[in-house]
């Protein structure tokens, strides 16, 4: 990725512009030559779309992830019913069914019933899953730990969209299903995270019962604030008996009000 944005700021950048600019990964103030983007700019914005580019075609392997957090969760793989990377990016209904092998795998070799079932699934960003969940999922079983919640024994899905987890729910009967999906990549950074959660989850639900925490990357939510955040989210999931549009994260002094108002 690019460098960090202060480092190659124009000369003329004033201070406040400067500080502005180390606020966001945003590309705010980089100055300009006559009527187009300095050299610089030009090669990061290049820099930046190719690795948007490796991110979202590059598959993701088991060897992907360190040794020790597959043997410590017994990580095993599955895939959707599409076939390769070529035809996930072309059908994206296809990411949202598991495939036969992988129903059989997961309900032979899985718990039903847990309180809360963790899947990795690559989505449209392996690096992100290769980055963001080697140090997140420990800290999210130590945070289901410290609530006296079982954890489901964790896959990894190949070829996953977030639809898939009406097909963990229906399989395996879970409270709270947390799916770990690399996102979207943009320019600003190729190794975003989101974590969808879904309460009891079953065929015909939508985006409407899930709720999600996103931009789980170094320079937005941190592992370490993201995976407090995410418990917090399943427990209130759990107490209300509910989730998706239903249930809202509950920030430190503020709470957001169906229809979007914000009290603080």
């Amino acid at each position: 990725m690019s460098p960090e944005p202060t480092e190659d700021l124009p000369a003329e950048v004033a201070p406040s512009e400067a500080a502005l600019r180390a606020r966001t990964p945003a590309r705010i103030f980089v100055g300009r030559a006559g009527t187009s983007y300095r050299t610089e700019t030009q090669l990061a914005l290049r820099l930046d779309h190719a690795a948007a580019l490796d991110a979202v075609r590059s598959e993701l392997s088991m060897d992907d992830l360190p040794h020790e957090l597959v043997e410590r969760f017994g990580i095993f793989e599955v895939c959707t019913r599409a076939a390769d990377k070529a035809e996930y990016l072309r059908r994206p209904d296809l990411g949202r069914s598991l495939n036969d092998e992988a129903r059989a795998a997961i309900s032979r070799d899985c718990p039903r019933g847990a309180a809360l079932q963790v899947a990795i699934g690559d989505g449209l960003s392996s690096e992100a899953v290769r980055v963001q969940v080697p140090v997140l999922l420990p800290l999210l079983a130590e945070e289901a730990g410290q609530r006296g919640w079982t954890m489901g024994r964790v896959m990894l899905i190949h070829h996953c969209r977030v639809g898939v987890i009406n097909d963990l729910g229906d399989l395996l009967a879970p409270t709270v299903v947390v799916l770990l999906i690399g996102e979207r990549p943009g320019l600003a950074t190729a190794e975003s995270l989101s974590a969808y959660l879904a309460f009891r989850p079953c065929a015909g639900q939508t985006d409407a019962h899930r709720n999600l925490i996103s931009n789980i990357h170094s320079r937005g939510v941190t592992p370490e604030q993201a995976a407090p955040r995410i418990a917090a989210l399943a427990a209130r999931m759990i107490e209300r008996q509910l989730g998706g549009v239903e249930v809202k994260e509950q920030a430190e002094g503020f709470e957001m009000r169906m229809g979007g108002a914000i009290e603080g």
